[in-house]
């Protein structure tokens, strides 16, 4: 087994395990190794059952439900991410997912199911590498910060269609906003990053709105620079593992009205952002 580096800054292709198989710790340890290392890692041409899928995403911790989206049958921790001419992508902004929670998610194991050939990439950024570039006054002046993360303004677009505020009652209940440090270090690697993204962070508490605003716009551009990004092409049965703690992505939604078909599960963190 081996980890092959994207030309990039971030990203790693992952060759030699076969995930329709059980896997040995030494394989499980590599794996979440290289996923801290790389923050993003792939594995091609795999075609794996919802059971392969589950059963290779409990390596890793417990899952989670989405409170938004259709599940799998028999598999409520398998989200469906499915659109076509009826029903495009309400998601285009940058974003790391479920920051939401009080404990945001360790990473999501995204499978392409339908992929139309050629389009509909997903853009990966690294918010290390991000961080890192940042001066050194405001690393220091960002370490002293906290953001608010809500699903309610997240999910402002679905809230507002007819029955949407109905539709997600529970779920507003169920995730009342939170606080994160705007800067977080990584449990394995050490390494800050910047941790805030332009769909669930809503404002900045230690400062006023205007400046609040100000430096969330700067950071909003900045953690999608190019020298921090790499674009990963889909085709079906190529499944992307991206570290949640370290990584903000989008996608590109040029496929449509195409069809195309994710299947993604999304593994719980057992610590809070620090």
């Amino acid at each position: 087994m081996r980890a092959i580096k994207e030309n990039s800054c971030l990203g790693a292709s992952i060759e030699g395990i076969d995930l329709t198989k059980p896997l040995s710790d030494k394989e499980v340890s590599f794996i979440s190794n290289s996923l801290a290392e790389y923050e993003v890692i792939f594995f091609k041409n795999q075609r794996i059952e919802p059971s392969e899928h589950r059963e290779f995403a409990l390596n890793f911790g417990s899952l989670q439900t989405h409170p938004a989206y259709p599940t799998v049958d028999g598999y409520p921790e398998i989200t469906i991410l499915e659109n076509d001419r009826d029903n495009p992508s309400k998601i285009e902004e940058w974003h790391t997912d479920m920051t939401f929670r009080e404990i945001p998610p360790l990473g999501s194991i995204l499978i392409g199911r339908i992929v139309p050939p050629k389009v509909g990439a997903t853009l990966f950024g690294s918010l290390s590498k991000a961080y890192e570039s940042l001066p050194e006054r405001m690393k220091l002046k960002l370490g002293s910060l906290s953001a608010v993360h809500s699903f309610e303004y997240g999910f402002k677009e679905s809230l507002a269609e007819p029955g949407g505020r109905e539709r997600l009652k529970q779920a507003l209940i169920d995730n009342p906003p939170v606080t994160h440090p705007v800067i977080r270090t990584h449990p394995i690697t050490g390494r800050k990053s910047i941790f805030v993204n332009k769909l669930f962070t809503s404002h900045i508490n230690e400062v006023n709105e205007e400046e609040s605003k100000e430096i969330l716009s700067f950071l909003f551009e900045h953690i999608k620079k190019d020298e921090f990004l790499m674009k990963f092409e889909w085709e079906k049965d190529f499944i992307a593992f991206w570290d949640n703690r370290s990584i903000l992505h989008k996608p590109d939604n040029d496929y449509w009205p195409q069809h195309r078909k994710m299947e993604r599960i999304t593994i719980d963190d057992t610590l809070r952002p620090s």
